[in-house]
């Protein structure tokens, strides 16, 4: 099979230029856990062809509840592996790089993130993600952010804004004060966001909560599938929507 006919159905919509435009770009995604990894399938379900997936962790017993990766058989394995294997089963003309590694600021330079057309945060620990974003803001790249998913139910609350211009998200709050401290923001960053907040009612739940990821969480919260995911494919709609514009 080849890239016209597998998505010969998006072409169809947005038309060959278009096609060629999404075939040519290439994106990177910091952290495939419950949001990123469904922007990972969004994307290559919408014809990119170039993914970097940057990810340390493995797959957790309780990530099963809405991470693209977990099951039950891959628990273990590491989430970029078995992202890699799902999306080149879905388009295995793609190149796929999936690095198992963190972002940090002593790791940043590795990634190299000049040769991107776009980048993509979806990682959790407030100090790497406002590195990141700092770090991206001085590239050529487009960047796109997921702000805080967890204490959700409702997908019909997930909005788009502006970096500076989010509000009811404590994450976003604590990016701006600490971003603020530093160098700023060199370019506008559109974030998905929701400005619901629950609070966790189920407290018994914590001993089996325990993901054992890559850094320690100052409190575990609950999350929704219906609510990770469409921040994931929103912020997969917000490239394709950008490169269908300027095709």
């Amino acid at each position: 099979m080849e890239y016209n006919e597998l998505f010969a159905r998006t072409e169809l919509l947005l038309g060959k230029e278009a096609m060629q435009s999404l075939a040519g770009k290439k994106v990177i995604l910091f952290g495939v856990g419950g949001v990123g990894s469904w922007c990972a399938e969004g994307l290559i379900r919408s014809g990119i062809m170039h993914l970097t997936m940057v990810d340390s962790d493995r797959v957790a017993v309780a990530n099963i509840n809405r991470q693209l990766p977990a099951t039950t058989q891959t628990i273990g394995e590491l989430k970029v592996e078995v992202l890699k294997k799902r999306v080149q089963e879905i388009n295995p003309h793609a190149t796929i790089h999936a690095i198992p590694e963190i972002y940090s600021e002593e790791s940043s330079a590795s990634f190299h993130l000049e040769q991107y057309d776009y980048v993509i945060d979806a990682i959790d620990s407030l100090g790497h993600k406002a590195h990141l974003l700092t770090t991206a803001a001085q590239s050529n790249a487009i960047v796109f952010s997921s702000m805080g998913a967890a204490l959700k139910i409702n997908p019909q609350q997930i909005k788009v804004a502006e970096f500076w211009k989010v509000r009811g998200c404590k994450l976003a709050s604590a990016l701006r004060e600490r971003i603020r401290k530093g160098s700023g923001l060199h370019k506008p960053i559109l974030c998905v966001y929701s400005e619901e907040r629950l609070s966790n009612k189920g407290e018994e739940a914590l001993p089996d909560a325990n993901e054992n990821g890559s850094f320690h969480k100052a409190q575990t919260n609950g999350t929704m599938v219906q609510v990770t995911a469409v921040f994931g494919f929103t912020l997969s709609g917000l490239v394709i929507q950008d490169i269908v514009k300027n095709a």
